[in-house]
């Protein structure tokens, strides 16, 4: 019984219900013994006044349940994440609430697959031009440094000797302004990740990121995980977004770097122990909402877990073997 009547669509429920509530009223009236009087006395009015809370009471009892599914729907598209994809409202209730929420789950398919091909160009886009800017970086700023460089080095033994200490100082500022413009290169274009695959530019990236900021960094890599192309980019770009994080707000003095598969699914793990975020900071700055949408991009989850000077926790959970839709726990 209780099933036909979830069957029934919203309008004939509650019609129904407000229709057995007015018979209730009615058949109280025909065969109670109750008699009201003009102008009603005291009594009466008390009686009647109990006998419609008694009705108003039994009408909203009657009427939640079949509201409540409508009432979960809305919520749970008011807690929707477009960051969080593969999230689906579960089909349940009357005909009209299923309808709505299938419509919806067919509205976040569409939207989805839109945004992750438009994401998808973008990354193509974006890559391509960190790759130009690195290039002109390398052969065009680079090449005239070092040319600075071999000029220096050509006046060395010809300048005086009361200007040579200036002479070295202008050399170790090109020496310095040559590595600079060579780490941002291989920061915009990671060679080491089309030459040497992810372990090693991972690897690569660590190293370099302990050099520079002196903090200690421990990973763990495990070799010959399954993953495409554009999964190994969207790993070492948040990688590189996490480790960047670190050397500038989290005052951290170790961190540790890990990627391994647990059962179907290939896990990248970026934890420091420095001062952790403010709660705003893990859910709205352009650096994790970029993480984020790359993380969107191959259907990965990004999990940041953070608290006030206990470090923050980078997860990137990457399906070997994407599933269907995860409905919504309401």
């Amino acid at each position: 019984m209780r099933t036909r009547l979830n069957a029934l669509p919203l309008l004939w429920r509650v019609y129904g219900i407000n229709a057995a509530v007015l018979l209730l009223a009615f058949l109280g009236l025909v065969f109670a013994p109750v008699t009201v009087s003009v102008p009603p006395r005291t009594t009466e009015l008390i009686v009647l006044v109990a006998g419609l809370a008694c009705l108003l009471a039994i009408d909203l009892a009657l009427l939640r349940p079949a509201f409540r599914p409508l009432n979960e729907l809305v919520d749970t598209m008011r807690r929707h994440d477009p960051l969080s994809p593969g999230r689906r409202v579960r089909v349940d209730g009357g005909p009209v609430v299923a309808a709505l929420a299938q419509a919806f789950n067919e509205m976040l398919d569409r939207l989805e697959s839109e945004r992750r091909d438009s994401a998808r160009r973008a990354l193509v886009v974006q890559e391509g031009e960190r790759r130009r800017i690195a290039r002109e970086l390398h052969d065009e700023v680079g090449q005239t440094l070092t040319g600075v460089m071999l000029q220096v080095e050509a006046l060395a033994a010809r300048i005086p000797d009361e200007l040579r200490e200036q002479l070295d100082e202008l050399r170790e500022t090109a020496r310095a302004g040559t590595e600079d413009v060579r780490r941002i290169a291989r920061r915009l274009r990671p060679e080491a990740l089309e030459d040497l695959g992810l372990q090693s530019a991972l690897s690569a990236l660590a190293t370099g990121f302990g050099d520079q900021t002196g903090i200690t960094i421990h990973r763990r890599l495990e070799p010959s995980l399954p993953l495409s192309d554009e999964q190994e980019l969207v790993v070492y770009r948040v990688a590189q977004e996490a480790l960047t994080n670190v050397a500038r707000h989290a005052h951290a003095r170790e961190v540790r770097l890990q990627l391994q598969r647990v059962s179907e699914q290939v896990i990248l793990t970026v934890r420091d122990d420095g001062r952790g975020l403010p709660r705003t900071d893990a859910s709205s700055s352009h650096g994790i909402r970029g993480m984020r949408e790359r993380a969107m991009l191959i259907g990965a989850e990004l999990q940041i877990q953070t608290a006030p000077g206990r470090g923050t926790g980078i997860r990137l959970a990457i399906p070997l073997n994407p599933q269907a839709p995860r409905p919504f726990d309401n």
